[in-house]
């Protein structure tokens, strides 16, 4: 069986062909897929490319998506035909050395499954067994596919530990900012969401509920107006990174309090360095957290949210392509123009 697919074969080489659909072997599953999203490491990856989701090219690319099971491999007996599922994009082997330690998102052996933007995608046996998921009556595919990108971000909230009272300022507001943002206001934290796109500032008060929202292309140097929404000025309770830029990184520490806690949860780009000071990290004992990728259990949690609609991600989609039109989607996404876009086969 043929179908269409958007493969992978360099940085800014994207090309949407027809390829063969792979059988699903013993333990996998097909799936039609229904819904897929676009996503920042997508766009990182189409601009110049990633050692770990693209190790051979062509390959296939994207990786949030929901869909239909059409076939089932020799003894799979949790899911048949019909079956309205979503898949993380990875499972952890349960095995090495991390995964005895319950780190289940440092697996050693941590393959990540990428080619959502296809017609159909085969779900490998780890993640079957793991990682995919059947959907309640009523949740749509298009909440569905949000799945993997909401666990990294209740993987990321529960770590932070927020509490009820906390003041919280989420530095970023794409897609992921965002997200953090509402499940810090869920937690019971007042959220001062910052960024400079005025459609992410407009979600940050329709999506993330945020208290406050700071347009960054006024304020060249946001301390102090962080500051002002804190108690007598003493710096935020938690500080969350969004962006990805050692810059920004280091801005963070001069926003939180004495005791307070930087979040890093923006990844930077290999290599980068960035310089702090350290009388404040030890004499002020300011906290810092970084936190990487999802598990199982934040998948389930991330489900949840979603279908009990604590988390209405549909205001995240602001556009609607074909999936011939991933590329256009992609620069989209990356202009800011939409903060998610649907692609649909």
């Amino acid at each position: 069986m043929k179908m269409k697919a958007i493969r992978y074969y360099a940085p800014q080489d994207i090309r949407y062909e027809e390829v063969q659909v792979k059988d699903p072997n013993e333990n996998e599953v097909l799936v039609k897929i229904e819904a897929a999203l676009t996503c920042g490491t997508d766009i990182k990856t189409f601009r110049r490319g990633h050692p770990v989701l693209i190790k051979t090219t062509p390959s296939g690319f994207g990786h949030e998506f929901a869909g239909t099971v059409v076939k089932v491999g020799e003894n799979v007996v949790d899911f048949k035909i019909g079956d309205r599922v979503v898949a993380a994009n990875s499972a952890p082997c349960g095995k090495c050395f991390y995964c005895q330690k319950k780190q289940y998102n440092l697996c050693e052996n941590l393959d990540l499954l990428n080619g959502a933007y296809a017609e159909y995608i085969t779900i490998p046996e780890r993640i079957v067994a793991k990682n995919l998921l059947k959907l309640p009556n009523g949740l749509s595919f298009e909440k569905a596919a949000f799945c993997e990108p909401l666990a990294n971000v209740v993987h990321g909230v529960e770590r932070t530990n927020i509490q009820p009272g906390d003041t919280v300022g989420v530095f970023g507001i794409g897609p992921i900012g965002l997200m953090f943002a509402r499940l810090a206001k869920l937690k019971g934290a007042k959220v001062i969401a910052a960024g400079r796109n005025p459609l992410k500032l407009e979600m940050a008060k329709e999506f993330a509920l945020a208290d406050e929202i700071v347009d960054l292309k006024k304020y060249q140097y946001p301390e102090k107006i962080f500051k002002s929404f804190t108690k007598d000025n003493r710096g935020l309770d938690v500080a969350v990174e969004c962006v990805g830029l050692p810059e920004v990184w280091e801005q963070m520490f001069n926003l939180v309090r004495k005791g307070g806690k930087v979040h890093l949860f923006g990844g930077c780009k290999s290599g980068t360095t960035v310089n702090l000071d350290t009388r404040r990290l030890h004499y002020d004992e300011v906290q810092i957290i970084s936190v990487f990728h999802h598990t199982p259990q934040y998948f389930r949690q991330a489900l949840d949210l979603i279908a009990d609609g604590h988390v209405d991600v549909t205001k995240l989609i602001t556009k609607k392509m074909h999936l011939s039109e991933a590329k256009e989607a992609l620069e989209a996404h990356e202009r800011g123009d939409a903060i998610k876009v649907l692609l649909t086969p």
